[in-house]
């Protein structure tokens, strides 16, 4: 799994430089008509763009919660399942991945952009996001299934 974190770390910022070469200050590129597109925006929010202009919260937040992170990787490594290895790792690699985006630049690159047609306009993320929003669906799944820890061995 921590080759797989390397390489979303990696892909992550390497999209957000080609977004920041390609796109900023260009029009959207549109992949899928109407549906897929690649805009360039700098978020200096959380989701949505709320809370604008917080970088010193989103920063020591962000540094917070890998710490705590890591600590319950560390902690609970000999009792956690694999799934639940995998989904904290992947929200602290997402979280890595857009910290490194607000030290670096005070805000975080987001590119792609989905539409559904004129029902609705989602916001624009980025790979980060992604790892965030799968890693936390499938803790929210782990959790609401008891899921979290290793069955007890009744013969050991």
């Amino acid at each position: 799994m921590n080759i797989i974190m390397i390489i979303i770390l990696f892909l992550d910022q390497i999209t957000k430089f080609l977004a920041t070469k390609l796109l900023k200050g260009n029009e959207s590129i549109h992949l899928i008509r109407k549906f897929l597109n690649f805009t360039y925006v700098e978020n200096r929010g959380a989701a949505f763009g709320i809370l604008e202009e917080k970088k010193i919260f989103f920063i020591l937040t962000t540094i917070i919660i890998v710490f705590l992170l890591i600590t319950a990787l560390i902690y609970y490594r000999k009792t956690m399942t694999k799934k639940f290895e995998i989904s904290l790792k992947l929200i602290m690699v997402g979280s890595i991945g857009n910290l490194i985006d607000r030290i670096l630049n005070s805000y975080v690159i987001d590119f792609i952009d989905i539409k559904f047609g004129g029902l609705y306009d989602f916001p624009v993320f980025n790979i980060a996001d992604i790892s965030i929003v799968i890693g936390t669906i499938l803790l929210m799944y782990l959790i609401l299934t008891d899921k979290l820890e290793k069955e007890e061995d009744i013969f050991e």
